[in-house]
């Protein structure tokens, strides 16, 4: 509202002033929560990467993007559709860039031979076809390549395949790149098409184009696919004969343009082909929507539909893809993402103000993009994770947002924050006056959650089986430990108390068979967890390319050696030295992928041993041989890689013979911001979304516009 226009009559000024009483009383009742109504940054439509070649920020490329949509597509430029397909048609769009002509052939069996071996190792091939001769010519390609250079390097792998050369039979592979003459715009893609026919009868290779004109679309042929401007002379006397050509001029692999091909990759079927439109390398801004106004889907993100409209373009060499979606429409997605929508609505407003926040805040981060759809932004899964609960979090929230000294925050927020937050401090080593460390209620993650014990098999080694898949004998070792029995057969004993569906178990135990338990741990979840033990090496390989300074020689010792206000890891000793990061947050990776930095470390290869003098040894490596004296007092080296050492208070303390490092810890993420979890625990004792927000976003307030 301008204020300005209020105070400009006098009926006016009485109006202002009782919406300035108001606004008091609306401060005093909702206290450093309260909305501040005002100018707060706004953003019709946001624009998400999908595929994007951008080193450093974000590399996730594709060569060919596969859309549909229910009704429909129009392709074209922003605000002018120069295509349409039906709904039950697929497009697909790709670069013309440079690639390998691998194969061509009349057989469309022999070139589906041949494509599914190329696709045995190259994820970029495509199955197209062109008119020569009065007939029908198929040709199988692999690759986008930046250069004639790697195209040519590429051209000599396939000429040594020996699979597919057998195959292709008399074909060789030949460089194609993106040179082509171009002839003077028709009136129709009809007339276009009549050309490319004149032009295969002759034996000249050619396609439909539609080129960016003063006026919108301009239909053209494309004469050639060569792989430099030299190669294309040859062509020029002889499809300059063909009657209806016209003057040929040579096109620029960067203009604005897109031709159209056909492309059997997907459906192998010679009845079936998609169009493919290949589009020049940095020119073009390719429109994309559905032609009824609906969603479209994109094969290579799992087919997930999506609002809004794509735009597909070169980028860096490498196809781009962004989807343009309306703002809030885009937050219906994230927040459902993000956050469990059958969790209280007032944890999801939260994180729809957050989300928000967090978006303006990124600006034109990513160049031709404000966000990417993974979490290195915020996750985005297009309809699929839009629900009732998401659309009316973001609809009751409309434009809000928060601000510290009237700008935007940066709204981080994890998963779970381990019962208490980070401070600044704890994750770039500055403070930042609006997160701070605050106490956070994430218990709830493990509601429901098994429990597992730690047992020690009968060859010494040690695992995790979960409780309900062992039950208790009265029977116990001399050091104490309760033996067990497994329940079901074919009991898998895991490296960590949880499933790793990647991970194989350690060993499977039939029916009946007995484990000593050690200990008894919750379930590995975002609350707590316990990551390894890792080795050395395995150490020493996962610091590689994270440190601004390498570590010399095997680690013996790792030690947390500064901790921050909410007991994160601040700084690490190895070997007594402190180890050089950039950030303490960059411990996580640096550590073997920790979900958090709130951590102990235990050194189980450390063993204080007391000797016979009483004289006690800080072992820290596997250099000083160990031995054990048994009963019949004979003294014997101990070879097992697993000790089990009795302290004095009568713990068991699982231990190693060579140095590894085992952690144990709580939190998932980086921990500052809003914990997810944390929210719903709010939540859950009956804050609102602007008291969420207050809690954990210290000194900002919430802000509409």
């Amino acid at each position: 509202m301008d204020q300005s226009r209020i105070e400009r009559s006098p009926g006016r000024r009485v109006f202002r002033r009782i919406a300035l009483l108001l606004a008091v009383m609306m401060c005093c009742s909702l206290g450093a929560g309260a909305s501040v109504y005002g100018e707060t940054p706004r953003l019709d439509n946001v624009r998400v990467a999908m595929f994007l070649n951008l080193p450093g920020k974000f590399t996730t490329t594709t060569p060919t993007a596969t859309l549909s949509g229910e009704g429909g597509l129009k392709i074209g430029a922003r605000g002018s559709a120069w295509l349409t397909t039906s709904g039950e048609q697929q497009a697909r769009f790709a670069l013309n860039s440079y690639n390998v002509a691998i194969v061509e052939t009349g057989d469309f069996a022999a070139a589906v031979s041949v494509l599914k071996k190329v696709r045995e190792s190259s994820s970029a091939a495509w199955l197209t076809s062109f008119y020569k001769q009065g007939k029908t010519v198929y040709r199988v390609s692999e690759g986008q390549y930046s250069t004639a250079d790697e195209a040519g390097a590429a051209q000599t792998r396939w000429a040594g395949n020996a699979a597919v050369a057998g195959l292709a039979g008399q074909s060789k592979p030949a460089v194609a790149g993106p040179f082509f003459l171009e002839t003077q715009p028709y009136k129709s893609l009809a007339d276009a098409n009549k050309t490319v026919q004149a032009l295969g009868a002759a034996g000249i290779e050619a396609y439909p184009a539609v080129k960016q004109g003063a006026g919108g679309g301009q239909y053209v042929v494309h004469v050639g696919a060569a792989a430099n401007a030299s190669a294309l002379s040859a062509l020029q006397s002889s499809a300059s004969k063909v009657e209806g050509v016209g003057t040929l001029s040579t096109g620029s692999p960067s203009a604005a343009y897109v031709q159209i091909r056909q492309d059997y990759a997907r459906s192998q079927d010679s009845a079936a082909p998609d169009g493919l439109y290949l589009v020049g390398n940095g020119g073009l801004k390719l429109w994309v929507e559905d032609a009824g106004g609906k969603t479209v889907k994109l094969a290579e993100r799992d087919n997930r539909a999506y609002r809004g409209a794509f735009e597909i373009s070169g980028f860096n060499n490498r196809l781009a893809i962004i989807n343009e979606v309306p703002f809030e429409q885009y937050l219906y997605s994230v927040v459902g993402a993000e956050m469990p929508t059958s969790w209280p609505i007032e944890a999801l407003k939260a994180q729809a103000v957050t989300a928000r926040s967090f978006a303006l805040f990124q600006g034109t981060k990513f160049e031709i993009a404000h966000m990417v759809d993974t979490n290195l932004s915020q996750v985005y899964n297009g309809i699929a994770t839009e629900t009732a609960s998401t659309i009316q979090a973001v609809d009751a929230t409309k434009g809000e947002v928060m601000l510290y000294n009237g700008k935007v925050i940066e709204a981080l927020f994890s998963s779970n924050a381990g019962g208490a937050t980070s401070d600044g401090t704890e994750v770039w080593g500055n403070k930042v006056p609006y997160l701070t460390s605050v106490q956070s209620p994430d218990e709830a993650a493990e509601e429901g959650l098994y429990q597992w014990y730690r047992v020690v098999l009968k060859d010494g080694k040690n695992g995790y089986i979960r409780e309900d898949l062992l039950t208790a004998t009265n029977e116990k070792t001399a050091a104490g430990s309760t033996i067990m029995t497994v329940n079901e057969k074919d009991t898998a004993v895991r490296p960590l108390p949880f499933i790793q569906t990647n991970v194989e178990p350690l060993t499977r135990l039939s029916k009946g068979t007995r484990v000593i338990a050690l200990e008894k741990t919750m379930q590995s979840n975002t609350m707590s967890w316990i990551r390894g033990p890792f080795t050395s090496a395995q150490l020493v390989k996962s610091m590689d390319g994270k440190l601004t300074k390498a570590i010399s020689g095997p680690i013996q010792t790792l030690e947390v050696s500064e901790r921050g206000p909410s007991n994160r890891a601040l700084t690490m000793a190895v070997n007594g030295s402190k180890l050089e990061i950039r950030y303490p947050d960059m411990l996580r990776t640096a550590l073997g992928g920790l979900p958090s930095t709130r951590f102990t470390v235990e050194e189980t290869g450390r063993i204080n041993i007391l000797g016979a003098d009483q004289r006690v040894v800080d072992r820290t490596d596997d250099k000083t041989q160990l031995h054990i004296v048994g009963a019949d007092v004979e003294k014997k080296p101990l070879t097992d890689a697993n000790l089990y050492v009795l302290d004095s208070s009568g713990t068991i303390r699982t231990a190693t013979k060579e140095p590894m490092f085992r952690f144990t810890g709580t939190g998932y993420g980086h921990g500052i911001g809003m914990s997810q979890w944390g929210a719903k625990g709010l939540a859950d004792q009956g804050y609102d979304y602007q008291k969420i927000l207050e809690y954990y976003y210290k000194n900002a307030t919430l802000a509409k516009g």
